[in-house]
This record gives C-alpha cells, sequence and structure tokens, in this order.
C-alpha cells in the first residue's frame, strides 16, 4: 500500500466532498434569495393591478415595518399607507436618510429622478419684482420713543390731524427704493444686507404681507399674476425670525398639525399620474421612495384628529 497515493486519495476527497457542501450552500442562499425576489416581484404585479386610487394607498414596505407575520417572512409586507404610525414612517425614513449630512441630498435625487423618469413637469413659480418701493411715515426726535405721555399726545395729534386742525409732524422714511430682479425656480436665492438695509421689508412684499400703513409702489408677479389675481398665502410664506408657537405643543407636532391643516394640494394628483404612467410604462419604482411618497401625500389630508379653535 502507498500512503503517499492513500493521503493524496483522502485529500481529493474531502476537497471534493468540501466542494460540493459549498455548492449546496451557495444553492441554497441563491433559492433563498430567488424566493424572496419571486415574492417581491408577485406582490408588485398584485399591487398594479389594483385601480389607480387603490394603488396610491398601498406600498411595499421592508421587514419590520408592517404587521403581516407571513409576509414579512418572505421580507416584504403589502400595507395600507394609512394604517402606518409614527414609529413606522419614522423607520422608514432612517431607511433613507441615515446620515443627514450624506444621504439628504441623494435621497431628493432619488425623488427627482423618480418624476423625471416618467416625464412629470412640476409645477415652478418666477417671481418678478419691478421698482419696487416702500415708504413709511414716522415720527422723529423723542416723539417717536415708546413712553406712556407720548403714546398720549400721539393718539390727540393724530385725532387732530383727522380734524383738519393740525398738520402732520411725521416724516416720510424710504425702506425701498427701486428694487428690482427676478427669483427664478429650482434656485436658492441669498439675501444679504446690514441691519436696516429693508431685507425683511422685500421679502414681506414678495409674500403679500406688507403693513397696510405703508406706501407701496411698483409691481411684484408669480408667473407673470399679479397680487391680485390670487391669494399669496398659498403660494408663498414668510417665515420670521420670531417663533410663534404654542409652548404645550413639540416642534414634531407642530409641523405635523400645520401639515394637516394645509392639506396636500396638487401633490395628490401628481402622485396618482405617477403611478400611473409608471404602470403604462412598466416602471417599478424603488419600494422604500414609493412607501415614503404615498405615505407623506396620504396622511395629510386626514384631519378628523385635529383640534379646532
Amino acid at each position: 500500500m502507498d500512503p503517499a497515493g492513500e493521503i493524496q486519495k483522502v485529500a481529493s476527497m474531502r476537497r471534493g466532498g468540501s466542494g460540493s457542501i459549498w455548492r449546496r450552500g451557495d444553492n441554497v442562499f441563491s433559492r433563498s434569495s430567488r424566493e424572496e425576489d419571486d415574492e417581491e416581484a408577485l406582490r408588485w404585479a398584485a399591487l398594479e393591478r389594483l385601480p389607480t386610487h387603490d394603488r396610491v394607498r398601498r406600498a411595499i414596505v421592508p421587514l419590520g415595518l408592517g404587521g403581516d407575520e407571513a409576509a414579512a417572512a418572505k421580507g416584504v409586507v403589502d400595507v395600507d399607507v394609512l394604517s402606518l404610525g409614527p414609529r413606522e414612517r419614522r423607520a422608514l425614513l432612517e431607511r433613507l436618510v441615515r446620515v443627514a449630512d450624506e444621504d439628504n441630498e441623494r435621497f431628493l435625487l432619488k425623488l427627482k429622478e423618480r418624476v423625471d423618469r416618467v416625464g412629470i413637469d412640476m409645477p415652478t413659480i418666477e417671481v418678478r419684482f419691478q421698482n419696487l418701493e416702500a415708504e413709511a411715515e414716522v415720527r422723529v426726535g423723542s416723539s417717536g420713543l415708546p413712553t406712556v405721555l407720548n403714546s398720549i399726545v400721539n393718539t390727540l395729534e393724530e385725532a387732530a390731524n383727522a380734524l383738519h386742525i393740525l398738520p402732520s409732524s411725521k416724516q416720510t422714511m424710504p425702506v425701498l427704493h427701486d428694487v428690482s430682479g427676478i427669483i427664478k425656480p429650482r434656485r436658492m436665492t441669498l439675501l444679504l444686507g446690514p441691519p436696516g438695509s429693508g431685507k425683511t421689508t422685500l421679502l414681506l412684499a414678495l409674500a403679500g404681507r406688507l403693513d397696510k400703513d405703508l406706501k407701496v409702489k411698483g409691481k411684484v408677479t408669480y408667473n407673470g399674476h399679479e397680487m391680485t389675481e390670487f391669494v399669496p398665502e398659498r403660494t408663498a410664506a414668510y417665515i420670521s425670525q420670531h417663533d410663534l408657537h404654542i409652548g404645550e405643543m413639540t416642534v414634531r407636532e407642530t409641523l405635523a398639525f400645520s401639515a394637516r391643516c394645509q392639506g396636500v394640494g396638487s401633490r395628490f394628483d401628481m402622485l396618482t399620474e405617477l403611478s400611473r404612467r409608471e404602470k403604462a410604462a412598466n416602471i417599478k419604482p424603488d419600494a422604500d421612495i414609493d412607501a415614503f411618497m404615498k405615505a407623506n401625500i396620504r396622511t395629510r389630508d386626514l384631519c378628523r384628529h385635529n383640534g379646532r379653535g
């Protein structure tokens, strides 16, 4: 008997057996992966067969975000987005944006790519202001100080001015003088200037929230429409540096309440058209992006739990 030959034979048998074991292991893992992919494909196919109105209410979310244990064993769950609670929505957002500084831009690009893929043009607004001027009548000297005596004297003086007994002692002070410009859509615009240069007045003028006591000249248009042709508050918002909120509510509750009161606007119609075009083009969107968009838009039209007053 040749010992070297026996050792070589045993080693060869071990290598062959080991290879077969690893090959079987690869087959097991590949078969499991294929089963999960097939399960997800079946759920997407079932979702696409639903009517458009029902399709925008349902989404396929990953394991751990739904309550269907049988489906969760396969790795995905088909859920109604309205049934997702705050914890599930937060977990879904964390899957998309794990590190804010790194993933936020990638997340926004995914949203943009999904909309651009089917050729949907998002509505944009171009703001133009031309020869904008604003003047205010102010009191100068000691009469402008906020004291009790000045308040009484100024009230009596305004009454005398209304009766044309005394001339007004107020002086006209220009706040904005011949300001023109264009704010392009999809661009971030930075407004810089020293204190008292009229930055706040300009922003208030563009948002349609100027004080009625100011004398305003010039023209502000949104896509060529003047302020009298639409409601500016539904199109633009001015966020003041002073916080005005209810102390008993958290920041999350305040933003959620405002979002629910504002509603979804035209975004639900956009989501419906997006789903319809993707189905026609046989495009399967990213599951996480799809679930986030549906949950973010659909849950805003439920205002029955909001307090009133």
